[in-house]
């Protein structure tokens, strides 16, 4: 028995030291776009990674442990954290991590139990995040650090911006999208403004990397829709039946979202026919993901037309708007495997006013952190 402790044991280890390889990678991947396996990385560089590694991890880790300790006040049976190694061994670049998770193995019985264990990750991360994002934009380099990065731009001076963007190809023009957070933060906390990184140039820039990852992350965990930390954080705010309705009206929303953009009236009147099979297709994966909001058969093919028709029309009176598409797999997850719907808790005994606060701040958290457009290629 006390082998198989210790195994168990090594195993989280293990993975944790994995990953705080593949990420302490990904770090120098990211800054200075050098990788294992196609350009060799020193092992200067290598530690320079852990710029980006510790504060993420960090971060992750203590969002984890936030879920653990609470689980274990109210005597649950739960394991340490697993930790997920996600890195392309230096061939293309990644985040070196799909995140850690922790198995519950004893049932939360009450709803004060599933919100003190939801809420508990997501704000013991966020209050670290915090710190890293204060560090990271009050001890920004100066602008011309862009050019270790790229020596090439230095031959336009401080207006590169202007020039080494146009006529990139498609899939190279990856670009950091934004947060109410990193936007508070660059009005109040950075000295000189000339200092703030273009949105490309965000992925250079370890600790700020790092910080807008935890912020997409946190903002993932904390959407108030079924079993997420924000669905049980919203489950034992409003119970069982408002929060059925809300987190299906919330889930048609993200999707809705999501695919804004994909289609426009325009696109039919150019080609009609190619358009309409891509638009059926796409009719019928709204279909697949709606499908458990309700057993009606009809209301969710009328549901599907609804949201496909209301994005054409949003498009067409906004043409600018463009929606994430990686929320369309996520909602994926969501709709057809993690479910948009909190089971009930056997006491359904309303929450003391002290965690109604807490509840509220944490889905002002959720709005803080997150970005409709997270990523823009």
């Amino acid at each position: 028995m006390l082998k198989k402790h210790i195994r168990q044991k090594g195993v989280h280890l293990l993975l944790f030291l994995i990953t705080l390889v593949g990420t302490t990678y990904a770090g120098v991947e990211w800054t200075w776009g050098k990788y294992l396996l196609l350009t060799g990385v020193t092992w200067n560089e290598f530690t320079q990674g852990l710029y980006f590694s510790l504060p993420f991890l960090g971060i992750l880790t203590c969002h984890e442990f936030g879920h653990y300790f609470t689980a274990k006040y109210y005597r649950l049976k739960v394991t340490l954290p697993y930790y997920i190694p996600f890195w392309f061994f230096g061939v293309m670049p990644s985040i070196g991590t799909m995140g850690a998770y922790i198995q519950i193995k004893s049932p939360l019985k009450s709803r004060k139990e599933f919100f003190d264990v939801g809420a508990a990750g997501p704000l013991a991360g966020f209050v670290v995040m915090l710190g890293v994002l204060y560090y990271a934009f009050t001890h920004l380099p100066e602008a011309s650090y862009v050019f270790q990065i790229h020596p090439h731009y230095a031959k336009f001076g401080m207006e590169y911006e202007k020039y080494v963007y146009e006529g990139m190809r498609e899939g190279e023009n990856l670009r950091m999208g934004t947060n109410l957070l990193f936007e508070l933060c660059k009005m109040y906390l950075v000295d000189d403004p000339s200092k703030i990184p273009n949105d490309h140039e965000i992925f250079h820039y370890p600790f700020l990397l790092a910080s807008y990852l935890a912020c997409f992350f946190t903002s993932l965990n904390l959407l108030p829709i079924g079993q997420l930390d924000g669905g049980h954080i919203l489950y034992g705010l409003i119970g069982y039946r408002k929060h059925k309705f809300v987190s299906a009206f919330l889930f048609i929303g993200f999707i809705f979202l999501g695919g804004l953009g994909i289609f426009s009236i325009e696109d039919f009147q150019h080609d009609f026919q190619n358009n309409l099979w891509t638009g059926l297709i796409y009719l019928l994966f709204l279909v697949f993901v709606f499908d458990k909001i309700t057993s009606n058969k009809r209301n969710v093919l009328l549901l599907a037309l609804l949201v496909f028709l209301t994005q054409l029309l949003t498009k067409a009176i906004f043409p600018q708007v463009e929606g994430f598409y990686g929320w369309l797999v996520f909602g994926f997850l969501l709709g057809r495997v993690l479910g948009i719907y909190h089971p009930p808790a056997l006491e359904d005994k309303p929450l003391d006013v002290k965690r109604k606060v807490i509840g509220w701040i944490s889905l002002i958290v959720f709005i803080l952190c997150f970005s409709p457009v997270p990523f823009i290629v």
